[in-house]
């Protein structure tokens, strides 16, 4: 990654497991060129950590706002973290 990046770690809440939320944000944020991963949690929430161009981390921000149709989000919440350019490509993660 070139220039300025932001890494932001994502907490999503409500109806996001078993929809297929962590594979259609592995898609979104492939398609907006950032780095990073997405898992289910043992609280029932999906936990995504992504890095890459501020304006792309910033839409993927929205996208986890109400993700995929199947989902129903109840509360989403990001909180940044100091970007380093190690993450690789945007997976899911176990």
């Amino acid at each position: 990654m070139s220039g300025e990046s932001l890494r932001v770690r994502i907490v999503v809440r409500g109806r996001v497991q078993g929809v297929g939320f962590r594979y259609a944000t592995v898609t979104e944020a492939r398609r907006l060129g950032l780095a990073g991963w997405a898992r289910n949690a043992p609280d029932g929430s999906v936990e995504i950590l992504a890095e890459g161009d501020p304006t792309a981390v910033r839409t993927l921000i929205d996208w986890c706002r109400h993700g995929p149709p199947s989902a129903r989000v109840a509360s989403m919440h990001h909180s940044e973290e100091p970007a380093d350019g190690l993450l690789g490509a945007f997976g899911v993660r176990w």
